[in-house]
C-alpha cells in the first residue's frame, strides 16, 4: 500500500483522520477494544500529523462497535439490506462486519464527498458489494440509488453534529419518507459540548476542531419519534465499556444521574413507519 500524504483534506472531512486516528490506535493495541485490521492499515498508509488531533483515546473505537453491533442485529433478520453509511470518510465497517459473515448478501451505499471517496479508492479493496457515491450526504439524489427492497438500515457516525439543526430534522424526515421500515442510527453530541466547538475547540496547540452545531441529549433523541412524521420509535444505544474511565462511564446506574445523562454523547436509533 502506497503512502498518501492526508493534507489532501481538509476542514470537516479531515475529521475523518481523528476518527482513524483513534480507532487505528486503539486496534494496535493488544488490549484495544476493537479489532479493526483495515484501520491499522489506513492509519499506517496516511501520513499526516495525527497528534494535532491530542491524545488518541477509545471514543470511536466504542462508537464503532456500537454501531456495528446494531448493523448486526438488523442484518441478521435483513441479510440482502441496503447498508447506507453517509458521510462515511475512512470508516472500516463493512470489513469488519464482512469478517461474522454478515455482509455477504447485502449492498452497500458508501456516501461522502468526492475527496473522500478518491482517498477510500485508493486505500481500500474494491468490493461488488459497495456503490461508493462521490457527493454529499445533504444532496438526496443518492437516495435514488438505493435499492431498499429488502430493508434499509442508514448510518451517520460521526456526521450529524456537524450540519445545521433544521438540515439534521430535514434529512431524517427525508429518508423516513423515502425508506419505511428502515433504520437511522446516528451519534450526537451534547449542548455544552456543541457550544464550546462554536466558541473554538482546541484540541491541541496545531488543531482547531470544526463547529458542531448540532449539539442533542439522549432524551432529546428519543423525543424525535413523536417530533418526525414518519419516525415510530427511538432508541438510545449505549457504549460498550472500555478501559478506566470509558468503563466507569458505560456503568449503568451511572447514566441514572441527571447531570451525567445531560451532559454525556449519545446514540440514537430511529426506526421507520
Amino acid at each position: 500500500m502506497s503512502v498518501i500524504d492526508g493534507n489532501i483534506l481538509d476542514g470537516v472531512s479531515a475529521t475523518t483522520l481523528w476518527t482513524l486516528h483513534n480507532r487505528g490506535t486503539e486496534a494496535k493495541r493488544s488490549d484495544g477494544v476493537i479489532r479493526d485490521p483495515w484501520a491499522v492499515s489506513l492509519l499506517d498508509a496516511i501520513d499526516y500529523d495525527y497528534l494535532k488531533f491530542g491524545k488518541p483515546n477509545q471514543s470511536h473505537g466504542l462508537r464503532a462497535r456500537a454501531f456495528d453491533a446494531v448493523a448486526s442485529d438488523y442484518l441478521s433478520a435483513h441479510p440482502r439490506a441496503a447498508v447506507v453509511a453517509l458521510a462515511e470518510g475512512l470508516q472500516t465497517s463493512f470489513w469488519r462486519l464482512a469478517r461474522t459473515g454478515l455482509a455477504d448478501e447485502l449492498t452497500w451505499y458508501s456516501v461522502d464527498l468526492p475527496p473522500v471517496m478518491a482517498l477510500r479508492e485508493q486505500l481500500l479493496p474494491a468490493d461488488d458489494r459497495i456503490v461508493p457515491l462521490a457527493q454529499s450526504a445533504l444532496d438526496r439524489s443518492w437516495m435514488d440509488r438505493v435499492d431498499a427492497s429488502h430493508g434499509a438500515f442508514i448510518t451517520a457516525e460521526g456526521l450529524l453534529m456537524y450540519l445545521q439543526p433544521d438540515d439534521v430534522i430535514d434529512l431524517i424526515t427525508d429518508c423516513a419518507a423515502r425508506f419505511p421500515g428502515g433504520r437511522f442510527m446516528f451519534d450526537s453530541v451534547p449542548h455544552w459540548f456543541s457550544r464550546r466547538t462554536l466558541k473554538g475547540l482546541r484540541l491541541s496547540d496545531r488543531y482547531v476542531a470544526p463547529p458542531m452545531p448540532f449539539g442533542l441529549t439522549a432524551d432529546e433523541g428519543l423525543a424525535l419519534a413523536e417530533r418526525i412524521p414518519g419516525v415510530r420509535a427511538a432508541r438510545d444505544i449505549a457504549l460498550p465499556p472500555g478501559r478506566g474511565l470509558f468503563k466507569v462511564a458505560a456503568w449503568p446506574p451511572l447514566d441514572r444521574v441527571g447531570a451525567f445523562h445531560r451532559a454525556r454523547p449519545s446514540i440514537t436509533l430511529l426506526e421507520f413507519s
